[in-house]
């Protein structure tokens, strides 16, 4: 399923192309879920320096193949890409892990075949067309310290996480690995514990300035 986009505010073409785009899902688009406080776009544009700016392209309940949409609506401003997707594709997939099997085998033969190769193949499609784009690319794992998540749910996200970790490997994209980054219970939503904070959030856009900043030619970039 699309999801429709958010609309795009066009930057000035004279600016010096120092702009983020962030893409995927709720864990960017989280304003709903923080009412009264700063969601995570607009913690990144207080948080970025000048002459960066930030881009919103994330749609809540997005999965991964609705990331590839989105990045086709990347405007010529955008520098730099970053990208939180899987969450959502791991929660269409949670059904299967109230099927019964006979043996742990048979589960994880399973597991692999409805989930993990599935999933591989629309993650690394992804990442083709977001690396295909010439812009510097960071993603995002995800995260796994949601307050009451079951082991049969933690257990399942692994199986996702690994995919993110090996496929950005492969393809020499960085990680921001938020199963490190919002560790703590006060980094998630009270009105939906799956979604970040502004608490989480704030982490969550301090790791990213980091990594943009700490690239020695971030500024740098080419259209494939």
């Amino acid at each position: 399923m699309a999801y429709p986009l958010p609309p795009i505010e066009i930057l000035d073409s004279g600016a010096t192309r120092r702009c983020v785009a962030l893409l995927g899902d709720s864990i960017f688009d989280n304003a709903s879920y923080v009412p009264g406080q700063p969601a995570v776009i607009e913690q990144l544009q207080v948080s970025l320096p000048e002459p960066w700016q930030g881009l919103l392209l994330a749609v809540d309940g997005a999965v991964t193949r609705d990331v590839q949409v989105q990045l086709q609506h990347l405007p010529e401003e955008v520098s730099h890409v970053v990208i939180s997707s899987g969450g959502n594709d791991a929660l269409q997939c949670l059904y299967l892990l109230g099927d019964r099997v006979n043996t742990i085998g048979e589960a994880l033969t399973q597991l692999q075949w409805h989930i993990r190769q599935p999933f591989r193949r629309t993650y690394r499609d992804m990442l083709l067309q977001a690396k295909y784009t010439g812009r510097p690319v960071t993603v995002c794992t995800i995260y796994n310290k949601i307050p009451d998540l079951g082991l049969a749910e933690q257990a399942a996200l692994a199986l996702f996480n690994e995919i993110i970790l090996e496929e950005a490997a492969s393809l020499h994209i960085p990680v921001l690995d938020l199963r490190v980054i919002c560790d703590e219970a006060d980094d998630y939503s009270e009105v939906s514990t799956i979604e970040p904070s502004a608490r989480g959030g704030q982490k969550i856009v301090d790791a990213i300035v980091t990594s943009l900043l700490s690239e020695p030619d971030h500024h740098q970039y080419s259209i494939a």
